[in-house]
């Protein structure tokens, strides 16, 4: 009886060994191997770079403040906002108080700050996204923001008008979603538009 117990004591540990290796193991490794293989850029945390340095993903907003940069959607991810480890949104029902006092001060200031109608401004600059680290706003909330950036930066209002048409993405598959724009690569184009000079 002890001997059988052990055969089957010793059948059980090579096939836990055995499964550790391939679910563990082997199947983590094929799985990165072929993410990299297929999906580099998205496998690797679809980073954004500029100068040989990283500064940020394309799937996670980030705050720009200041009239020099377009600015994503406000967000409730974490206490100051905009932290991917404390991804999600406020939960704060449409008739709650501390949610429609923070949308009068977000409209008042963005209204003054873009130099337009408080019944101008855009949703997204309004409320948060689900997640709290949504990277993109509308192309509107973008050309909204144009004329603000391109006086900050003393830039012709046409080539900054173009650079938010520039970065436009449709939907996806044609028609899945809104067309958006990505906060950080536009700003990252508005930089090197910056270096090259103002032109025409």
């Amino acid at each position: 009886m002890g001997l059988q117990v052990l055969r089957q004591a010793a059948a059980g540990l090579r096939v836990l060994v055995v499964l550790s290796l391939l679910t563990g193991a082997l199947y983590p490794v094929a799985v990165w191997g072929i993410a990299q293989l297929a999906f580099e850029h998205g496998a690797d945390g679809s980073r954004v770079g500029d100068r040989g340095r990283t500064v940020g993903s394309s799937l996670i907003g980030q705050d720009f403040s200041g009239p020099r940069w377009f600015h994503s959607r406000p967000s409730a991810a974490g206490p100051r906002g905009y932290d991917p480890l404390a991804s999600g949104a406020s939960d704060l029902g449409p008739e709650n108080g501390t949610l429609l006092r923070q949308v009068r001060q977000r409209r008042a200031a963005a209204a003054a700050e873009d130099g337009v109608a408080p019944g101008r401004v855009p949703p997204d600059a309004l409320t948060a996204s689900g997640s709290g680290l949504d990277p993109h706003v509308s192309p509107g909330y973008a050309r909204r923001q144009s004329a603000r950036v391109a006086r900050a930066r003393g830039l012709p209002e046409r080539r900054v008008a173009a650079l938010v048409g520039d970065h436009v993405r449709g939907r996806l598959l044609g028609f899945l979603g809104a067309p958006r724009v990505n906060v950080l690569e536009l700003n990252l184009a508005l930089e090197r538009l910056g270096r090259r000079g103002p032109g025409p």
